[in-house]
């Protein structure tokens, strides 16, 4: 399981055991998640609480928020562009044959 996969209390929880001294191996065996995600989840805690150097999760949630605001109006623009696109291909209708317009009629 991954940063996402996983709520921030249970990652606590997780943290919490291996700091009370059970082995991470143990610990996620146990849980059924990868000691990796146990290793970085310890990683970030540190930056978190200034013990080692790093982006914090605030910082590093930054690119994230600012990719997904991209992406966001990279969808609308589409839409913009398809809308332009498709009003330049609609022919506007023509005047009824017969007509001027002005409610007389023609020869």
């Amino acid at each position: 399981m991954g940063k996402r996969g996983s709520p921030p209390e249970f990652r606590r929880k997780v943290l919490d055991l291996v700091a009370a001294g059970r082995p991470v191996i143990d610990v996620a065996r146990d849980l059924g998640i990868s000691a990796q995600s146990i290793y970085t989840w310890r990683r970030q805690d540190r930056i978190d609480k200034g013990l080692e150097p790093g982006l914090n999760s605030a910082e590093s949630s930054e690119p994230t928020e600012a990719k997904r605001r991209i992406a966001e109006l990279e969808a609308e623009l589409a839409v913009r562009r398809r809308a332009r696109e498709l009003r330049g291909k609609v022919v506007p209708s023509k005047a009824v044959r017969g007509h001027r317009g002005d409610g007389k009629r023609t020869q």
